[in-house]
């Protein structure tokens, strides 16, 4: 039985073929072969790249929560630069500090915006400057155009970014604000004599003498 199907099968090979089944089969191997090869290149391929991909991922740790500094000063906020990647990275607008790490390859080290990291760079997002000038939190003088951009930048950083601190203002700083109002206060101090004693003098001078008056 085994014997008369082979020989039909055989017969039909030849027929529709017109290939001997030895010549039959060696094909149908090569092309068995052929396409393993194939596969095993594109596939191999495919599964290179997910390799490094897949690598990169689990090289890629998720970011530890924002930690709140409080107060600190402005030489202290520049170890926060970004150039210890163990350390968050911190920004400050208008002495307020937040942590800008989720933002790493715009404020990060070889970032369009690095120069700004760990510092105040309020004045130099106002006028959208990258001159080291600029790089501070001063922003007395700006127009009301540089100051709408300053406060755009503020909103932005609010809505997307964790507030972890404050700059802590210089002796100086916080020792102008009480010398102006005393200078203030002791201007005010001398307008009020001067408006007392103004009508006093001005009545003795125009009051004649006693004895001028006995001569009359």
């Amino acid at each position: 039985m085994a014997l008369e199907l082979w020989e039909t099968l055989k017969e039909a090979i030849t027929v529709y073929t017109g290939l001997t089944p030895s010549t039959f089969f060696t094909v149908i191997a090569l092309g068995l072969a052929a396409y393993y090869v194939v596969s095993e290149l594109f596939g191999g391929s495919d599964q290179q790249y997910q390799r490094p991909r897949e690598a990169e991922q689990q090289e890629v740790e998720p970011l530890p929560p924002p930690v709140q500094l409080g107060e600190v000063t402005e030489e202290d906020l520049k170890q926060y630069d970004g150039t210890d990647a163990k350390k968050p990275l911190l920004m400050a607008i208008k002495g307020q500090i937040y942590d800008v790490s989720q933002s790493r390859m715009f404020y990060g080290p070889g970032g369009p915006y690095a120069l700004f990291a760990g510092k105040d760079a309020s004045r130099a997002l106002a006028k959208m400057s990258f001159e080291e000038k600029d790089l501070t939190g001063d922003i007395s003088g700006l127009g009301p155009f540089e100051l709408e951009a300053l406060q755009d930048w503020e909103y932005k950083f609010m809505s997307k970014y964790v507030k972890v601190g404050t700059i802590k203002k210089s002796v100086a700083e916080s020792d102008e604000a009480p010398k102006c109002e005393s200078a203030e206060a002791a201007k005010e101090d001398d307008g009020a004599k001067q408006s007392e004693e103004g009508p006093s003098s001005v009545g003795t001078s125009e009051t004649p003498a006693a004895g001028e008056t006995k001569e009359e």
